[in-house]
Order: structure tokens, then sequence, then C-alpha cells
């Protein structure tokens, strides 16, 4: 199978640190939507913990991309859904404990008015492409 290539900077972007600027890869597309500080029986993790409910929620992704027989390995993209940018270096740090610095995907942070309901900090989707089969 071949990996996504990661494009950290290209000629003539400004450097991010955060994320890669793109991400390329041939094989199947995988759409996971946005995942929520939920267990597994719907309960809410982490009330107003932000490092609490990061946690849960790429624990929740980690389990959709296996479903669909992919690692975080293979994600090309992650778009952050924020109430508040203050919750960042949390997010930051529960994606470090699942994707290396070196393999950083493509990224967007956005900060919303409100989720589906006000207890949830955060909302992570994310698109994975799993490799194409050699030869």
């Amino acid at each position: 199978m071949s990996e996504p290539t990661r494009i950290a900077v290209p000629d003539g972007v400004f450097p991010a640190a955060q994320y890669s600027h793109v991400v390329t890869g041939t094989g199947r597309f995988v759409a996971v939507a946005g995942q929520l500080a939920v267990d597994e029986d719907g309960g809410l993790v982490g009330e107003g913990d932000a490092e609490a409910q990061a946690r849960q929620v790429f624990e929740n992704l980690r389990r959709c991309l296996a479903a669909a027989g992919a690692t975080f390995d293979d994600v090309v993209k992650l778009t952050f859904f924020v109430t508040d940018m203050a919750h960042m270096p949390a997010i930051r740090k529960a994606r470090a404990s699942h994707i290396p610095d070196d393999r950083l995907p493509a990224a967007s942070a956005v900060q919303v008015a409100a989720l589906v309901r006000p207890e949830f900090l955060m909302e992570i989707e994310a698109f994975a492409v799993l490799g194409a089969p050699a030869g």
C-alpha cells in the first residue's frame, strides 16, 4: 500500500508548524463525520474539560478509521470545529498521541458559535485515503 505524500511547505508558501499544507494520496477515500466527546453509550466525556474531550474525540476518530480499515497514518485532512480557539492546545496534545509531528495531515481550525449541544467544546472530522495496492 502506498502512503499519502505530505508537502509541509510548498515553494512560496509560509511554513505552518501545526499541519502540512498539502497531502496527496491515491486509493480509496474515507470520510469520517465530525466526532464529539461521547462514549460508546452516548454519554458526554469531560464536561467543561477540553483535554478530556479531545482525548475522547481522537479515540472515536481512531475507532471510526479502524472500521474503514484505516489508521491515523492514512489521514490526509483534519478539520477542527471549536467553540473557543483556546481549546486548540488540548486538541494538539491529543493529536500528538496519535499522529507524530513528521506525519501531520492538512488541517483547518474553525471557531463556531455553537455545536449540536452546548456542553460540547469541539467536533473533529477526518478525511483519509487508503493506499492503492502495489502493482
